[in-house]
């Protein structure tokens, strides 16, 4: 039906910056909304932000003003900027959108994750 396809994690120290992706093929229509959970080690998992099909956007408090969602629709990809990073941000991150498909229906994907490790 649909691929995902998740990067831009990685190493950096606090302070720095990470812009991951999340780009989708396939049978799809479009992308409606995207989600971003992160997974950190001992924690529960944490939906950070997300962003509708019309470019709303919502961002859990510890990250406002740090994060920011945004979206190509015609590249069928959904970017997040993480911006003055914190050794609490550290985790793995999934994006996880609601997808239209061409055959009418809607799926709940879920990228393969990407580490993100922010040193102090």
């Amino acid at each position: 039906q649909a691929d995902l396809v998740e990067s831009g994690g990685g190493f950096v120290q606090a302070g720095g910056s990470l812009r991951l992706s999340c780009s989708v093929s396939g049978s799809i229509s479009s992308i409606d909304v995207m989600e971003w959970y992160r997974q950190a080690p001992g924690k529960e998992r944490e939906l950070v932000a997300s962003i509708t099909g019309g470019g709303n956007t919502n961002y859990v408090d510890s990250v406002k003003g740090r994060f920011t969602a945004s979206r190509d629709n015609a590249e069928n990809t959904v970017y997040l900027q993480m911006n003055s990073l914190k050794p609490e941000d550290t985790g793995v991150y999934y994006c996880e959108p609601n997808l239209l498909l061409r055959d009418g229906s809607t799926w709940w994907g879920r990228g393969q994750g990407t580490q993100v490790t922010v040193a102090s």
